[in-house]
């Protein structure tokens, strides 16, 4: 993608300096490159993308391993129907399975089995592997607390707290 490094016009935009744009060039490139890596890392090993792999440590974490779908949604940051594709999937190779919310007749909870339990134990150690080698050991210590940080600034200026807010998980 190309930003232009223009000067604002009176009234007009105002474009990323070289600097901003360099940076943002960066950015974009290092993240697209993890993101392929990671995913070609998970499909060797596993057979799933990174995403199913997120979704299998979300419900890891979860009381009981189980979480309501609209909240698994949220956490993933994905629509409710790139979610419920996902799911579909999931169930399909037996790591994940539906159930009805007792809460709540119209909802569902994810709810990860014992072979997906098993899977994602077999799959972390080299997905931890890949992250550290392709991020970690190429950072200082100084690096990598600076980066923690400046995401968690990015992250929480992105995070609206206005309930109406047109988020993907609410999709």
């Amino acid at each position: 993608m190309e930003y232009m490094t223009m000067a604002s016009t009176a009234g007009g935009p105002r474009w990323l300096t070289d600097e901003e744009q360099s940076v943002w060039r960066a950015y974009l490139h290092a993240t697209t490159l993890m993101e392929d890596h990671l995913d070609r890392q998970l499909q060797r090993d596993a057979g799933m993308p990174h995403i199913y792999y997120g979704l299998l440590v979300q419900l890891s974490r979860a009381p009981r391993r189980r979480k309501r779908m609209t909240e698994l949604a949220k956490d993933a940051k994905i629509t409710r129907s790139r979610l419920s594709h996902a799911v579909a999937r999931l169930e399909k190779n037996g790591w994940v399975r539906r159930e009805d919310c007792p809460s709540d007749k119209r909802g569902q909870n994810a709810v990860l089995t014992d072979e997906g339990h098993a899977m994602l134990t077999r799959s972390a150690p080299g997905h931890v592997d890949a992250v550290r080698q392709a991020m970690f050991a190429r950072l200082t210590p100084d690096q990598v607390r600076n980066l923690g940080e400046i995401m968690q600034v990015i992250a929480t200026g992105l995070q609206p707290e206005d309930t109406d807010a047109d988020l993907p998980w609410l999709r």
